[in-house]
């Protein structure tokens, strides 16, 4: 069977579509595995002991097993346990936490790195560690782990195809539904991955922004 490009622009719309859910899927998970990434560093770094303990132990779970047996666990096996999640919010809390446990490692680093003497300052001006932690350390920290957040961000982005396998209807599930409806896998196969591509650059523009006005900013 010869490529048949012609067939594309008439299903077009679910395509987009699967796109803007892809996109919102993943900025929102990003937005979690940010904010819970700072949360999980400091609870691993300051956290009381048993707290930082089964945070350990959920760590461990999230870094040691794939991420499309964590999908499966929060939206199949939650329901059992009396939880019963949307697709589309257990696909964002399954990304998000994934990464967030990653973007927690880049942040402790980055905070164990920053020099000492930037929390006694500001405990001498009469900040608790709390105050000095949110308003001193953790800014610095975070703008020296931007640029490899961005990429686990990316890599977000392309992890978010796996929410297809749960039901949620983003770019990869809509070019399946599609591609079941014309025989044509090569040609939307090919437009799903130029969209990936497109959203993939724009990811990065915005990576580069926000670089740009923190470099500006030291």
């Amino acid at each position: 069977m010869s490529l048949d490009f012609s067939v594309v622009p008439g299903y077009l719309d679910v395509l987009l579509l699967g796109c803007a859910w892809t996109i919102a899927i993943t900025t929102a998970a990003a937005v979690l595995s940010f904010f819970g990434g700072i949360v999980f560093a400091v609870i691993a770094l300051y956290g009381p002991w048993i707290i930082r303990q089964p945070f350990r132990l959920i760590a461990w779970v999230f870094m040691g097993t794939p991420l499309l047996l964590q999908l499966f666990l929060i939206y199949f096996g939650l329901v059992q346990i009396g939880i019963d999640l949307p697709a589309f919010v257990a696909g964002i809390i399954g990304l998000g936490l994934h990464f967030a446990v990653y973007n927690s490692e880049l942040i402790q680093t980055a905070i164990l790195s920053v020099d000492k003497g930037q929390m006694e300052a500001a405990r001498t001006v009469g900040l608790s560690r709390s105050q000095a932690l949110r308003k001193v350390v953790i800014p610095q920290a975070v703008r020296d782990v931007i640029p490899p957040i961005g990429n686990n961000m990316i890599a977000l982005l392309k992890d978010s195809a796996l929410v297809s396998v749960i039901g949620v209807s983003e770019l990869t599930l809509s070019a399946q539904r599609v591609i079941g409806r014309t025989y044509r896998p090569f040609e939307f196969y090919l437009m799903a991955a130029a969209f990936y591509y497109v959203i993939n650059l724009g990811m990065e523009w915005v990576q580069r922004k926000i670089e740009r006005r923190i470099s500006i900013s030291r």
